[in-house]
């Protein structure tokens, strides 16, 4: 399998869209499909959901690690979402850039524009998008991992982050998984081939 990017042109590929939209479904595959990607793991200050394990999905930290981190300038960049810190570790961003290694990212809006103002010429901006927000709070249901309240913020929150969606280079809507995935790896690779990196 050929990679999607040249190591000489490192990317950073970041995934955002409202929580059930999809993009960790679609970042795994993503990953799977071209094992040279590598995949960033954000910090949170939020608790593990259903199976999830520190240094797999996220690293999951306290409120008080998670603060110093931020006063050493450890961060590319963070964000507070659902009342919970998450932020990408500058140094493994760097790392990788540095050996040549394009990075997947799964982040909310507010980081994805703070990563492409630092990055420019290395990230490529991807908005998933829900079919409508009916189905969006279906899946969220279905996932049976938090309470309705919880549902409804994330809903109400959903609404302002599709408001962000034309500040992205590619805007993929979920509709079905397959077709959503064929549809981002085709827009990635024109990425790869159209965009004149600064490697």
């Amino acid at each position: 399998m050929a990679s999607l990017f040249d190591k000489k042109k490192p990317r950073l590929v970041i995934l955002s869209a409202p929580s059930g939209a999809g993009k960790t479904t679609l970042c795994e595959r993503l990953l799977k499909h071209d094992t040279s990607l590598v995949l960033s793991i954000s910090f949170t200050t939020r608790q593990p959901r259903g199976k999830e394990i520190s240094g797999k999905e996220y690293h999951f930290v306290t409120q008080a690690y998670f603060e110093n981190m931020i006063s050493q300038g450890g961060f590319a960049e963070y964000a507070k979402v659902h009342d919970h810190y998450y932020g990408t570790s500058k140094k493994q961003i760097e790392a990788a850039l540095n050996e040549g290694k394009s990075v997947v990212l799964d982040i909310d809006y507010q980081g994805a524009l703070n990563l492409k103002a630092q990055f420019p010429d290395q990230s490529i901006l991807v908005f998933i998008e829900p079919p409508s927000l009916q189905v969006l709070e279906q899946r969220l249901r279905d996932r049976k991992t938090e309470p309705t309240l919880v549902i409804q913020k994330r809903i109400k929150n959903a609404k302002v982050e599709l408001e962000q969606k034309h500040l992205f280079d590619i805007c993929i809507q979920n509709n079905d998984l397959d077709d959503a995935f064929q549809a981002l790896i085709k827009a990635l690779k024109l990425e790869s081939e159209g965009t004149p990196t600064v490697g």
